[in-house]
């Protein structure tokens, strides 16, 4: 049972003839007045019972962008329906209006929409729905709250796309499109064609010479289908915040950047996101928007984990998904004690079969410590930063001494500098 300002006001009304007939009997008299309205007015209202409830399914949103959610009220009772009802969501949702008014005549039903923005990555879960139905005098009210789940995945903005149409521009000038030709590894043969001067001799094709009686060079485009794997640390030092972002979301924005290049380059682009124990898993299936769409939307619920990355897993699980050479990009923080841990003894046998790359996500605001010396907390910041960035610096260095590609960058220029190294790799005939 609820209560409206309506029977607050009720109450207040006998004041009136308190004051003017004072005594004790005239205020029990109001008061067991204003019980039997509010008892008459709760029978009066439509039972709760009898309100059937149901949710029309929900799709997936990019977080900063609206979508709403419908709830359908059937009212099978035999009194009409007035009141208010609130769909609950969790606060990161986004839902609004808290409440709505609701009206519905016995025997029929109405489509009630609330909106939603979400404001975090993952899926937004509906808690319940709370009915409250007024009596006709809408001072007494019926309520109660009936679970009805909900769904809607909220997928990660990916701020980086509108880098895609640039660094396609370049992909298409690199894989053939735009005519060129390279040789070295990673190259595929392509077609013969006569010799002119300036021709790598290596290139003369001799069994083709003797059969035309004349030099005859083959052509080479950049190999496709090449393998791209994809490696997403969710341990704990992907937890922490660079200014209001995630270093898990960093992350993986560098790494829908370079799944959507790759798929266009049609390279077979694996991607893994896992700590102690594999979290995700996506494959490609052949096309790029396809393997764009699989990698945003299975990605979209996983949230850093207060654990410890399993190397041993991850790289055993990289070579389970297939023996072909390619490009392996692990995202994880450059935390000293971390990789020197779990993540160098495992990068030996990594690099003998592939091409490794380590992206990390840097924070700038330690380049601002260290370079702000104004007073003194600022310069015990300042020596605090100069030693965090050193010991990064070693790490680095021990990553580069294995044969490893380190891209240590802010969230802003990450995504670039990952898909600039993939498009030099491209160019170069080395992918």
């Amino acid at each position: 049972m609820a209560l409206s300002p309506r029977a607050v006001a009720l109450v207040l009304l006998g004041l009136v003839p308190v004051v003017i007939w004072p005594s004790g009997w005239t205020v029990r008299l109001w008061i067991l007045g204003c019980l039997l309205v509010v008892a008459v007015d709760l029978l009066l209202a439509a039972s709760p019972a009898g309100i059937g409830l149901a949710r029309r399914p929900l799709g997936q949103v990019r977080v900063g962008e609206r979508s709403h959610t419908e709830v359908l009220v059937t009212n099978a009772g035999r009194r009409p329906l007035r009141g208010w009802i609130r769909d609950a969501w969790q606060p990161s949702a986004g839902a609004s209006p808290d409440r709505l008014a609701l009206t519905v005549p016995a025997g029929e039903r109405t489509l009630l929409r609330t909106e939603l923005a979400p404001k975090r990555r993952g899926d937004r879960l509906a808690d319940r729905v709370t009915i409250r139905a007024f009596g006709p005098l809408g001072i007494a009210a019926r309520q109660a709250s009936v679970p009805l789940g909900g769904t809607l995945r909220a997928l990660h903005p990916f701020p980086s796309r509108r880098h895609i149409p640039s660094r396609l521009a370049q992909l298409r000038q690199i894989d053939g499109r735009a005519a060129v030709r390279v040789r070295g590894q990673g190259t595929e043969f392509d077609s013969l064609r006569d010799w002119v001067d300036g021709d790598d001799v290596r290139s003369i094709d001799w069994r083709a010479t003797a059969r035309r009686q004349h030099l005859v060079v083959r052509t080479w485009q950049p190999e496709q289908h090449k393998r791209i794997v994809l490696v997403l640390d969710t341990s704990r030092t992907s937890a922490g915040r660079i200014g209001d972002t995630p270093r898990l979301d960093a992350a993986m924005d560098a790494a829908l950047l370079l799944t959507a290049l790759a798929g266009h380059a049609r390279d077979r682009v694996q991607v893994l996101a896992g700590d102690a124990r594999v979290r995700a898993r996506v494959l490609n299936r052949g096309d790029a928007a396809g393997v764009l769409h699989d990698v945003i939307s299975t990605l979209a619920p996983i949230d850093a984990q207060i654990v410890e990355a399993d190397w041993d897993l991850l790289a055993s699980e990289v070579s389970r998904l297939g023996r072909q050479r390619g490009l392996v990009v692990l995202f994880t923080a450059m935390e000293p004690s971390a990789i020197e841990e779990g993540l160098l003894p495992v990068l030996p046998a990594l690099v003998a079969r592939h091409r490794v790359v380590v992206a990390s996500v840097s924070d700038p605001e330690v380049l601002a410590m260290r370079d702000a010396r104004s007073d003194l907390a600022d310069v015990y910041a300042a020596a605090a930063a100069e030693r965090t960035l050193a010991l990064r610096a070693r790490t680095s260095a021990a990553l580069r001494a294995l044969g490893v590609t380190v891209i240590d960058e802010p969230p802003e220029t990450l995504p670039t500098a990952l898909a600039d190294h993939y498009l030099a790799l491209k160019r170069a005939g080395l992918l």
